[in-house]
């Protein structure tokens, strides 16, 4: 009795004393010391408990220790470490800036916090903007999108397009953010460059699974694209000139260390270039897009900041056909002297963005970020057709289709740090989409129709979305790690509601310090739909909602994998995927966008896919040297009752194999270079096998051939391959640095297809199968200048 007394006794002692350890919370910001803009997931880490931290997506950070003196080191890759000595009695704000270090072999003390051996994160890829600047760029445009379409589990889709395929998903089913607002069409010059200008761009993330409960609205990736901040202390700024568009920037303070801003801008002039080549043809074409980009940030307090950001982009193509006639002719028994005719098309597309985002830290250990959006995409063909004879309007016709989609949201997210173990996000959003499926009109004046105005279409659909989600970034133990969520979302379209609670799971278990295994599992829903019959990124693509008929978009994704960390200077890492996908739905056959604005649910088909493969990466960050190789694996086929006799086939991107090789070398502050080589298997598409025999519908005496294919996607374009290659010639001037870039695009000149047809000239049983090249060799040049 004495004995189990004493025992009680000890133990509730203990009980006391670990109930009274004092713990502190450190919080504050991790910022660049040039420029003070807020560094995205820096390091901060404590060597003698083994415990440590990363900053948040605007640079705050929240760690607790019990009462003592610590060294706490704070790390980004790129920049120097820098080692504080606390002494924790009491919580404490502190604010550290890391300084740049810009060549030799950089030493990232306290690193592997971030790393992917101990991050429970999975299936997620980072890329820098200087990996990115230093990559060969088509025709002298370095390119975010075209840089992630490097990454292992992700294709582009057609010769030089900045789409992405993610794990056998379409382009559709990426949540592209702009600062945390959507974009729905990334794509400028019909698809061959993206929206997205590398001088206003700070970090990117591309998620292709193990999707964390805060994302939520698409099935296969999330890619967040963060813009500058603008530089507090002195102004910054560059120009570019490259051989289809220019592009100039600046940035800093408007009241210094309180106030700051960025703007870049950027515009092709190929219109410029080739509208006195093309002056006396009756056949004339022009393009051209121009994008800006806009923040502005302001510190009222430690703890209060207000961010103001914008982008405005556009792109116009015209064409212009003008054609006259004096000679004299007969038409419909009249004498007509004089004819002439005007026939102008245009097709403009274009984004806005826009966000005002307020942080608030509420105590050491609570953060928040409220956030008002709008994004707007649209898109309009237009044609205005007239005819004169003996110099009188016969003919004035205008004919337009507009589509487009507006987007008003409100969310607020809160960083919750309970305990050390624990990094708790939660949030709610709400979002009010209005779309324009499609609003086709003919006006005018005709002089066989009379006059002419109609207008029809779906003119206006409203529906409301509201997102709630919660996640855990939880440290079970020293060798296990979780980062549990659900994100539950509810749409409202036409008297319709649906609803979905979707789990999210990614777990890390700690082999050593060296090696870690993981494992996710990610349920998503899209409630938003879109059709395409483009293959080439053009602006004929309808976004639309949910119906009573077609149901939402859905998927499950698994997904295994292992991290392997042997130093600080490279990563290894393996992952296996397997995503099933429902509520898919594809144009039928021979239906287009034309139309589309009415009754499309007629015109669709709706079925499933799936998607399985194994990826394979090994990387290098740190040093002179940088880059990576990725290796993938896959296999992506779709079902639809009504396609292919119902039977399964290949999805149109299915591809077995993709390689990419990465490499960025700087072995001074004077040269830089760059270059990517990639292998991927070939497009499916539909080839006709054979032609069979049937009766004419017009005479019962004639036969003729149609063709006959066996299978849908049942032919295989050649493989792809390319070498591209770019250097960078840097030069220290008094007031900044030159740089020339020249970029060799297809250096050996590989005749990639671009698109197979059927050669019908031979009227034989025979028909030749052709292929269709884009870009041979590819030189470029650009010259920049930036203080």
């Amino acid at each position: 009795m004495k004995k189990n007394l004493l025992l009680w006794l000890i133990f509730s002692h203990v009980l006391f004393v670990f109930a009274q350890e004092k713990k502190y919370t450190l919080s504050g910001y991790v910022s660049d010391f040039a420029s003070n803009e807020k560094l995205i997931n820096a390091n901060i880490y404590n060597p003698s408990t083994l415990t440590g931290t990363v900053s948040n997506l605007y640079g705050f950070y929240s760690l607790t220790l019990p009462e003592g003196s610590y060294q706490i080191t704070y790390s980004y890759v790129g920049y120097q470490p820098q080692t504080i000595s606390v002494d924790l009695t009491k919580n404490q704000f502190l604010n550290v800036q890391l300084q740049f270090k810009t060549i030799g072999e950089v030493t990232v003390v306290g690193g592997r916090v971030e790393n992917k051996v101990l991050d429970s994160q999975m299936s997620k890829e980072s890329i820098s903007m200087e990996m990115v600047k230093s990559l060969p760029a088509f025709m002298g445009e370095a390119d975010v999108m075209k840089a992630l379409q490097l990454m292992p589990g992700v294709q582009s889709g057609s010769e030089g397009t900045s789409g992405l395929y993610v794990r056998g998903g379409g382009p559709d089913q990426n949540l592209i953010l702009l600062d945390g607002v959507p974009v729905y069409n990334a794509s400028h010059l019909f698809g061959f460059f993206s929206v997205f200008n590398p001088d206003a761009v700070k970090n990117v993330s591309l998620y292709k699974g193990g999707f964390p409960a805060r994302f939520g609205g698409r099935l296969s990736s999330v890619v967040d694209i963060r813009m500058k901040e603008g530089n507090e202390k002195e102004i910054h700024g560059g120009v570019q000139v490259g051989l289809i568009s220019s592009k100039v920037f600046v940035e800093g303070p408007i009241k210094k260390d309180k106030t700051a801003f960025h703007f870049s801008a950027r515009r092709t002039y190929v219109d410029a270039i080739t509208r006195p080549i093309m002056k006396n043809d009756e056949t004339q074409a022009g393009y051209f897009f121009y994008d800006m980009n806009a923040k502005v940030n302001h510190k009222f307090s430690e703890k209060d900041r207000v961010y103001l950001s914008a982008y405005f982009g556009r792109d116009k193509a015209t064409v212009k056909d003008a054609y006259e006639e004096n000679s004299g002719y007969y038409s419909d028994d009249n004498y007509i002297e004089s004819y002439s005719s005007d026939d102008r098309s245009k097709i403009f597309w274009g984004n806005i963005t826009s966000a005002v985002r307020w942080n608030h830290i509420y105590n050491p250990k609570l953060f928040s970020n409220t956030t008002i959006t709008y994004s707007k995409y649209s898109f309009q063909v237009s044609n205005d057709s007239k005819e004169w004879e003996d110099n009188e309007l016969r003919r004035d016709v205008f004919y337009r289709y507009k589509s487009g989609i507006d987007d008003v949201a409100a969310k607020v997210e809160f960083d919750w740090y309970p305990q050390l173990q624990h990094q708790i996000k939660f949030g709610f959003q709400f979002m009010h989409h209005l779309f324009t499926p499609g609003v086709e009109t003919y006006q005018g004046d005709d002089s066989e129709y009379n006059d002419i105005n109609l207008a029809f279409g779906d003119q206006k659909t409203h529906a409301n979305e509201i997102n709630l989600f919660i996640e855990d970034d939880w440290e079970i133990s020293s060798r296990l790690k979780a980062n549990i969520g659900l994100h539950f979302s509810a749409f409202d379209v036409e008297n319709t509601l649906y609803t979905s609670i979707e789990p999210r799971a990614s777990l890390r278990f700690l082999v050593n310090d060296k090696l870690s295994l993981k494992a996710s599992y990610a349920k998503m829903q899209q409630y938003l739909h879109l059709l395409s019959n483009s293959t080439v990124g053009l602006p004929t693509d309808l976004w639309l909602p949910s119906t009573q008929r077609v149901k939402p978009q859905l998927s499950h994704q698994l997904a295994i994998g292992a991290a392997y960390h042997p130093n600080l200077k490279y990563t290894l890492s393996a992952e296996t995927f397997y995503k099933k996908m429902n509520n898919l739905i594809e144009y039928k056959e021979g239906a287009s966008f034309f139309g589309s604005s009415t009754g499309w649910e007629d015109k669709v088909e709706i079925g499933e896919g799936e998607s399985y493969g194994v990826e394979l990466m090994v990387r290098k960050d740190v040093g002179k040297t940088s880059g990576w190789i990725g290796y993938t694996w896959a296999k992506t086929n779709r079902q639809f009752d009504n396609l292919n006799m119902g039977d399964w086939f290949p999805a149109r991107y299915d591809r077995r194999n993709d390689v990419s090789i990465v490499l960025s070398h700087k072995p001074n502050d004077r040269i830089d270079f760059g270059a990517t080589w990639v292998f991927g298997t070939g497009n499916a598409l539909t080839i006709p096998t054979h032609n069979v025999q049937r009766l004419s519908v017009f005479s019962y005496d004639f036969v003729e051939m149609i063709p006959y294919q066996e299978g849908r996607n049942n032919y295989r374009m050649p493989n792809y391959h390319r070498l591209d290659f770019g250097i960078n010639f840097h030069k220290k001037k008094k007031h900044g640095i030159r740089t020339w870039n020249i970029s060799v695009y297809n250096v050996y000149n590989r005749q990639n297809p671009f698109y197979i047809y059927i050669d019908e000239s031979e009227y034989t049983s025979q028909k030749k199968v052709k292929q269709v090249s884009l870009f041979p060799i590819l030189p470029s040049i650009s010259y920049s200048y930036t203080f």
